[in-house]
């Protein structure tokens, strides 16, 4: 409540929902949340940082392309670099997948891996495979209650084939 620079800086969400202009292509999105996330940085410094997004997302091809033309799993990754960007210590990803196809859906799971070190993220799914491929403890919810939380490992061995109906933490709105 008191420092939001420190929070803004150390703090990343991608919505449900991507939060993006048609009328900006893939960079000027990201130099934009950048110059609002890290504006101490020079602009030497913010440009090197969406250079290195842009290629460690696998967005950098379509940099001049703008957001309205990308597909669904595209703009999906442009809001998770989005979140991740400026080095974020926490991000927020809510239900990063939905929506997306097969293929666009395994590419985002290898961005999530890859950018978890030095990080907590916080995902909601509602696809036990994603949970357990890239979580190191998952919890589930029942009418807005924890109802069971631990590593994967840990809950199939607990409970089996039980927690599968469960919703996991931050399931969809009404």
């Amino acid at each position: 409540m008191t420092d939001q620079e420190v929070i803004r800086k150390n703090m990343g969400v991608c919505m449900q929902h991507n939060v993006l202009f048609n009328y900006l292509t893939t960079k000027e999105h990201l130099l934009l949340y950048g110059y609002i996330k890290v504006p101490h940085w020079s602009k030497q410094e913010l440009y090197q940082e969406v250079k290195r997004t842009l290629k460690e997302t696998g967005l950098y091809s379509h940099r001049h392309k703008l957001a309205g033309s990308l597909s669904g799993g595209t703009k999906r990754k442009l809001s998770i670099a989005i979140a991740l960007l400026g080095g974020s210590r926490v991000v927020i990803l809510d239900e990063p997948t939905t929506g997306v196809d097969p293929c666009s859906r395994r590419s985002i799971w290898e961005i999530i891996s890859k950018n978890k070190k030095g990080r907590t993220i916080i995902l909601s799914t509602h696809h036990l495979d994603e949970a357990e491929v890239l979580s190191d403890r998952i919890a589930f919810l029942e009418h807005g209650g924890l109802k069971c939380c631990g590593s994967p490992f840990y809950l199939k061995e607990t409970f089996g084939a039980r927690c599968i109906p469960f919703y996991p933490l931050f399931p969809a709105g009404p």
